[in-house]
């Protein structure tokens, strides 16, 4: 300690003072101040790193939304310069691609509705052909494109809808479409494991599962379908002792308009694109479709993430 004062008579006293402190830094008068100051930056630095991470985890909740084909908007007013632009960034992305699929999905709708004229003109000419064989292979050919046209015109409505994303008894949903294709009079049989429930749109996936139900009836006359739930996954599982599927073609059979049915009959091969519609559906979901090939028959899968709302 120092003292500089100045005296009555204009001089200046200069004294000072100092101890010796025993025991070196870490004493005890000074360990309680060190501790608490260490608490309160502590304190701070986790409030501070709770700020940062907050909007990190708004964004990769909503990432995952989007992978589940739900619309998400991030607010763009709070936080750091950084975080706000990543959030623009962000929205700008998901605007991009809604607008990418919406007019994708408008030129397939289109090339489905304008491909209707002609076709209608083909057959009207080939109604009037002298040759019956020759007429009548032509009209065969045309009834099968028009049945594609139809599909794909259809899907893309469909796809084209914007059904609202809901949480949904995943038991309900498959159930009562089992018990619909039963009163149809098709062999199918539904097993549930309890009550499960997912953020989905249930007529999109609800078209799927019948897709490939209806793929079962088709080839092997009955269908089995069961729900399981995996860990963090939900599975519908539709399982048949038909002819199944040869494993180099298991992914083929997911492209647009293949068939393994070779006779080109829409009555009992289809047009082709009941799998490829169903894949697409799951994988809006963030999901997949997948296919296993039995000793006898096959197993058809659709595999859709558990989104941690469905979860709690």
């Amino acid at each position: 300690m120092a003292i500089v004062t100045q005296l009555a008579d204009g001089r200046w006293l200069n004294a000072f003072y100092f101890k010796p402190l025993k025991g070196g830094f870490w004493r005890r008068d000074s360990i309680l101040p060190t501790v608490a100051t260490a608490l309160a930056l502590c304190i701070i630095g986790v409030i501070l790193a709770r700020e940062v991470a907050r909007p990190l985890n708004e964004l990769a909740t909503s990432a995952e939304a989007i992978g589940r084909g739900e619309a998400v908007q991030l607010s763009e007013g709070a936080g750091p310069t950084e975080i706000r632009r990543l959030k623009q960034a962000f929205n700008s992305m998901q605007l991009r691609l809604t607008r990418y699929i919406e007019d994708r999905t408008r030129m397939l709708a289109a090339i489905g509705h304008d491909l209707r004229t002609p076709l209608t003109t083909l057959r009207l000419r080939a109604e009037f052909l002298p040759d019956d064989e020759a007429r009548e292979k032509i009209l065969v050919t045309i009834s099968e494109m028009e049945a594609m046209t139809a599909a794909t015109l259809d899907f893309a409505k469909s796809d084209a809808s914007g059904e609202a994303t809901r949480l949904m008894d995943l038991g309900a949903l498959v159930g009562s479409l089992c018990e619909d294709l039963a009163e149809l009079g098709h062999d199918v049989t539904f097993e549930d494991d309890g009550k499960l429930t997912c953020r989905c749109r249930p007529d999109g996936l609800k078209r799927a599962v019948r897709n490939l139900v209806e793929n079962a009836v088709r080839y092997a006359g009955h269908a089995r379908v069961s729900l399981h739930a995996p860990e963090t996954l939900i599975e519908i599982i539709v399982d048949d002792d038909g002819p199944g599927i040869p494993h180099d073609q298991i992914e083929q059979v997911f492209l647009p308009f293949y068939r393994l049915e070779s006779s080109r009959n829409a009555g009992t091969g289809g047009v082709g694109l009941g799998l490829s519609i169903a894949r697409t559906i799951a994988r809006q979901h963030g999901g997949d479709v997948l296919i296993a090939a039995k000793k006898r028959g096959l197993t058809a899968k659709i595999v859709l993430p558990r989104s941690h709302s469905a979860s709690a």
